[in-house]
């Protein structure tokens, strides 16, 4: 089994040219290697409702966690119960921070996600998923290397020097377009905020919309330098 530890650079062949673009072939391989032993991080946008639909034809009782960092939109929580529904067998964890929003505000004051947004980010997301992650041996993520100039790199397997893990990414050469092809084509739910210009959705505070022609992440943290949560640092030869 391929480990943290025991990291090799060793390519892996994989299906790229069939019209999943390699991610069922990716994902085929994800169970086979680390089974109960690899968990699915989804923020339940559209890349999570495809990357959901396709794990259900691989491994329909897959574990999903999704941070609930208790500032997602209420369209947000609505769609993690349709997507229940839709995949009863799914197992869907609804993964808490330490504090509530509100011991959070009474500890160190409110609205941190304005002063200091990246300890917001850690305590109420990274934290989090390293919890989820210190059971399991690798993590799946839809990145996709469109969305931004740090996933660009992004490979199908990566060694995560965040939180110490195998970081396997099946989305990586799927386009915006793809994505929204997939979701028309086989009717996902997904979130109506999409259809409001936020092609990427957040916490609602940090949260705008932006363009929505090309899935970027703009509007994510707006005004400010910040571009990722923490989840996803870029490493070198790595995402």
């Amino acid at each position: 089994m391929l480990t943290y530890d025991t990291w090799t650079d060793q390519e892996r062949d994989f299906i790229a040219d069939d019209p999943s673009k390699g991610a069922l072939d990716v994902l085929r391989w994800a169970y086979d290697e680390y089974d109960e032993k690899l968990v699915y991080a989804c923020s339940f946008g559209v890349e999570g409702i495809v990357m959901i639909d396709l794990i259900s034809q691989i491994k329909p009782t897959a574990h999903v966690v999704f941070l609930d960092t208790g500032l997602h939109f209420k369209e947000t929580y609505a769609l993690i119960d349709e997507v229940q529904k839709r995949y009863p067998q799914l197992v869907i964890e609804m993964k808490k921070p330490e504090l509530t929003v509100a011991q959070q505000a009474e500890k160190y004051g409110d609205n941190m996600w304005e002063r200091q947004p990246d300890r917001c980010c850690y305590m109420r997301k990274v934290i989090p998923l390293r919890e989820t992650l210190s059971s399991a041996t690798a993590w799946l993520s839809g990145l996709r290397r469109e969305q931004s100039a740090s996933r660009s790199k992004t490979d199908f397997i990566n060694k995560d020097e965040t939180f110490q893990s195998v970081k396997i990414c099946p989305l990586i050469h799927w386009t915006w377009t793809d994505i929204w092809d997939y979701v028309k084509e086989h009717q996902l739910p997904y979130n109506p905020l999409h259809d409001q210009g936020f092609p990427s959705i957040g916490c609602a505070p940090c949260t705008l919309p932006g363009d929505t022609t090309t899935g970027s992440r703009e509007g994510r943290w707006a005004n400010q330098t910040k571009t990722e949560c923490g989840l996803h640092q870029p490493a070198a030869g790595n995402e």
